[in-house]
C-alpha cells in the first residue's frame, strides 16, 4: 500500500486529496510556488516543500522540480489531480523510470488517448460510436478543405492534441472553412507548439455528456453513470449534475457499456471519464477521453457514495476495485457549481486579490470543496476557480431549489465572483425545465445584453 503522497498541484483539489489521503493513513507532502505560501494545501498536509517562483512553468509545471521534491521527502507516489501535469505522459514515464507510483494511467495510455486522432482512431476500431472526421492529421487549408466537404457541413476544426477549447474553430460553410482553419491552426501552434490538425462534423445543440469509469490492473472496469455538462462557456464547463434528465434508464445502459468497451479498448486503468455528445434524437459520439480525475467528480461521488480519490489510490496500490457493476445505483440528484474569482459583467475578468470576508453554507445536502479562507490571497497566476458548491436532494427539483438557497447564501468579499451569474442560470426557465445544451450561456448572454431577461 502506498505510504507517502505528494500532491502535485494546488488549491481545492490538492485540499481534497490530502483530506483522502488523512482517512486511508497516508501521509502527505504539498507543494508550493512562492505565490502560494500561505495556501491551504501547505497548513493541512504533512510537509509542505516549496518548488519555484509563481510562474507555473518555473512551479507546478516543473517535472524536474517536483520529482526533486518527492525523493527529498521520500514519497512513494505521486497524485498529479488535474490540469498542469495529470495528462503528462512525459511526467507519467518519469515517474515509472523513478520508481514512483504515479496515481493514473501509465504513459502509454495517456500519449495514446490525449492525441485526439489516435484516441478517435481506437474507438474506431472498437465499434464506439464517434463524430464523422478525417482519419489522418491534417496540416494545410486545402487538404482540410476537401476533407470537409466530404464530411459535409458544418464541421469543426480542432487541434490533434492540447484541449480546453484552444484550436477550435466552426466553419458552417465552404466559403468560412479556409479563415477558420488558419485562425484554428494558429492559436494550436501559440498553445501547444504543434500545428497538426482534423476535422469532424459539428455536432449542432448538443449535449454535453461524460461518464466516469474505474478500472484497475485485473481487467476489471466499472461504470459510475453519468454527469450532465452542459453548461459551460468557451468549453469550460460551469455547472454539472448527476444524473442526467436527458436519459433513459436504457440509454443510461446503453452508454455505460460503450464507455467501459471505450476503456477497455484504451487498456485503461485507475479513474478515467469518457466523453460523449448526445443529440436530441438519442444519438450519442465520443468526445474525448479525459485521463484524471474531474473537477466535477463530487457530484458522482454524491449519487454514488464511492469516494474517487481513495479508489485510485487503491488501483495505484494494486488493490482490485472495491465496486462491481451491479453495486453501483445512482440514487438522488447532485448539482456543482464552480465558484470562479471573476467578473461575469466585464467578460469574465479574473478578480485575483485578497477575500476581506466569507461566509459559505453548510447544513444537510450541501458540499463545499475550497481552499480559500478570509484573509487569503488568491494569486493572478493560476486558474480562476476558487470553490466548488455541491448539493444533493432526492430529486433534481429539490435539488435544483437547494442549489438556489445555498447560491443566496455565499458571501465572498474583497474579489469578484460568479455567484449572481449562477443564480441567474439556476433560476433561468430553459435550466429549470432542463432543456439546455452546450449553447446555453451563449444563448443567456445574448438574452442578457437585450434586456429580455429580469
Amino acid at each position: 500500500m502506498i505510504k507517502k503522497v505528494l500532491i502535485a498541484n494546488r488549491g481545492e483539489i490538492a485540499v481534497r486529496i490530502i483530506r483522502a489521503c488523512r482517512e486511508m493513513g497516508i501521509e502527505t507532502v504539498a507543494v508550493y510556488s512562492q505565490a502560494d505560501r500561505e495556501a491551504l494545501h501547505t497548513k493541512l498536509a504533512d510537509e509542505a516543500i516549496c518548488i519555484g517562483p509563481p510562474p507555473s512553468s518555473e512551479s507546478y509545471l516543473s517535472m524536474e522540480r517536483i520529482i526533486s521534491a518527492t525523493v527529498v521527502t521520500q514519497a512513494d507516489a505521486i497524485h498529479p489531480g488535474f490540469g498542469f501535469l495529470s495528462e503528462n505522459s512525459k511526467f507519467a514515464e518519469l515517474c515509472q523510470q523513478c520508481n514512483i507510483t504515479f496515481i493514473g494511467p501509465d504513459a502509454q495510455v495517456i500519449a495514446k488517448l490525449g492525441n485526439k486522432r489516435e484516441a478517435r482512431n481506437t474507438m474506431v476500431s472498437a465499434g464506439v460510436p464517434v463524430i464523422p472526421g478525417s482519419k489522418d492529421a491534417i496540416y494545410d487549408a486545402q487538404t482540410g478543405a476537401q476533407i470537409a466537404r466530404e464530411i459535409g457541413y458544418p464541421v469543426i476544426i480542432k487541434a490533434a492534441l492540447g484541449g480546453g477549447g484552444k484550436g477550435m474553430r466552426v466553419a458552417e460553410t465552404e466559403e468560412e472553412f479556409e479563415q477558420s482553419f488558419q485562425m484554428a491552426q494558429k492559436e494550436t501552434q501559440m498553445a501547444f507548439g504543434d500545428n497538426t490538425m482534423y476535422i469532424e462534423h459539428y455536432v449542432q445543440h448538443p449535449r454535453h455528456i461524460e461518464f466516469q469509469i474505474l478500472a484497475d490492473q485485473y481487467g476489471n472496469i466499472i461504470h459510475l453513470g453519468e454527469r450532465d455538462c452542459s453548461i459551460q462557456r468557451n468549453h469550460q464547463k460551469m455547472i454539472e449534475e448527476s444524473p442526467s434528465i436527458a436519459l433513459s434508464e436504457e440509454l443510461r445502459q446503453e452508454m455505460g457499456q460503450t464507455a467501459v468497451r471505450a476503456a477497455r479498448a484504451a487498456g485503461y486503468v485507475n479513474a478515467g471519464t469518457i466523453e460523449f455528445l448526445l443529440e436530441n434524437s438519442g444519438k450519442y459520439y465520443f468526445m474525448e477521453m479525459n485521463t484524471r480525475i474531474q473537477v466535477e467528480h463530487p457530484v458522482t461521488e454524491w449519487v454514488t457514495g464511492i469516494d474517487l480519490i481513495k479508489e485510485q489510490i487503491r488501483i495505484a496500490s494494486g488493490k482490485k476495485l472495491s465496486y462491481r457493476q451491479e453495486d453501483v445505483h445512482l440514487t438522488g440528484h447532485a448539482i456543482e457549481c464552480r465558484i470562479n474569482a471573476e467578473n461575469p459583467s466585464q467578460n469574465f475578468r479574473p478578480s485575483p486579490g485578497t477575500i476581506t470576508d466569507m461566509y459559505l453554507p453548510g447544513g444537510k445536502g450541501i458540499r463545499i470543496d475550497s481552499a480559500i479562507y478570509s484573509g487569503y490571497t488568491i494569486p493572478p497566476y493560476y486558474d480562476s476557480m476558487a470553490a466548488k458548491l455541491i448539493v444533493w436532494a432526492k430529486n433534481r427539483g429539490e435539488a435544483v431549489r437547494k442549489m438556489q438557497s445555498a447560491l443566496g447564501e455565499v458571501i465572498i468579499e474583497g474579489i469578484d465572483t460568479n455567484v449572481d451569474y449562477q443564480y441567474e442560470i439556476l433560476n433561468h426557465p430553459d435550466y429549470l425545465s432542463g432543456n439546455i445544451d452546450v449553447e446555453f450561456i451563449e444563448n443567456m448572454q445574448q438574452q442578457l445584453e437585450r434586456g429580455q431577461m429580469a
